[in-house]
């Protein structure tokens, strides 16, 4: 279980990731309006935001497939399976979404989507 308790911990941090590239080496930033000045941003800051926002609607799916299958007594290693699965898609979704490259960009949140729907599975199982 300490796997999946790291890739929680993983999973709720990747919004402050893409936020972080969404803001990196940023000129003239604002601090009193933030969501103004990120509204006036394009490229890959836009993108990058943009996955920082998706990445906050995506976590309480995850979270709560995690503690149901706790809480349903689930084997440890497919959730560790699915839950490393997740954290590792999400990254790579953050890095498409930066990049520009939607098709990949998709690929990687179903991945990412069903490796939570899996978890729910085997919560069904137990």
């Amino acid at each position: 279980m300490n796997m999946t308790y790291a890739c929680v911990l993983l999973a709720g941090l990747t919004p402050l990731i893409a936020v972080t590239v969404a803001k990196w080496k940023l000129k003239g930033y604002d601090n009193n309006n933030p969501r103004e000045w990120m509204a006036q941003q394009t490229g890959f800051r836009a993108r990058a935001y943009a996955a920082h926002q998706n990445c906050f609607e995506s976590f309480p799916f995850f979270a709560v497939a995690v503690i149901m299958a706790m809480m349903a007594g689930v084997d440890a290693k497919p959730l560790d399976t699915c839950s490393l699965l997740y954290v590792v898609a999400r990254l790579l979704y953050i890095l498409c979404y930066v990049k520009n490259w939607a098709t990949a960009r998709s690929i990687f949140w179903t991945i990412g989507y069903g490796s939570v729907i899996a978890i729910f599975v085997y919560g069904f199982q137990v």
